[in-house]
This record gives C-alpha cells, sequence and structure tokens, in this order.
C-alpha cells in the first residue's frame, strides 16, 4: 500500500469514527479510486435530521483536523444539510438524511468499488 493510500485510509477512518462517535448510521467506507479518477474513498453515513447532519459534520472535521491535520477543502450542503459532502481531495464524506441516503443509494451507484472494514483498518493504522 502506497503512503498516499495510507494516509487517505487514515482520514476516512477518522471520518468515520467520527461519524459513529456523533450517532452517524450505517457508516461504510468504500474504496472508489480504482473506478473514479478524483478521489481514493467514499465515506458514507446517514443522520436522523439536519441537526444530526450539523453535528456529524463538525465532529468530522474536527477529528481529522485533530488527529492528521487536514481540513476539509471545501464542504457543500450545510444549509439544508440534506447531504452534506466534506470534500477533502482523497476522501470525500458524504452525511445524508435517512430518506436522502435511499433515494440516492450511493452504495448500489457504487457498487463496483470494495468496501472497506474500517474497524479493521483503524486498528492496523493505529499499529494494533
Amino acid at each position: 500500500m502506497t503512503r498516499q493510500l495510507e494516509e487517505s485510509k487514515a482520514v476516512a477512518v477518522a471520518a468515520a469514527r467520527a461519524a459513529a462517535a456523533k450517532k452517524g448510521q450505517d457508516t461504510v467506507i468504500l474504496d472508489v479510486g480504482p473506478v473514479l479518477a478524483i478521489a481514493d474513498l467514499f465515506v458514507i453515513t446517514s443522520a436522523a435530521n439536519a441537526r444530526q447532519a450539523r453535528t456529524v459534520a463538525e465532529e468530522v472535521e474536527a477529528r481529522v483536523a485533530t488527529a492528521l491535520a487536514r481540513r476539509p477543502l471545501r464542504i457543500e450542503g450545510l444549509d439544508d444539510a440534506r447531504w452534506v459532502l466534506m470534500d477533502y481531495g482523497d476522501v470525500i464524506v458524504h452525511i445524508l438524511l435517512e430518506d436522502a441516503r435511499a433515494y440516492y443509494d450511493l452504495e448500489r451507484l457504487w457498487a463496483d468499488a470494495a468496501v472497506v472494514a474500517w474497524d479493521d483498518v483503524a486498528r492496523a493504522v493505529a499499529g494494533e
């Protein structure tokens, strides 16, 4: 695994853990690098309402900044918080309200992307 991909996975795992800490539901990491040229990984999580979506986004931003000194290049969708997109360049974090996630079904759209078992990746990144 290249150093760049290791760093991307560390960002994705930190984002997934942050989402889980704020009760993000059904959090997955997809390895979209082989099928999409603009990013290596997607983190997808659900929120029950707009307030929770904003809270998850704030936690992701804070944890990734603290752990890895990375800030998103841009954040879109915070106004209505139906679909918040956090662009870290190599990692894209999607925080969707449950109905939006069901409607857009990103996992089906990117079905060719492998699912990364982020708990295992988290342990490997931490050196456990």
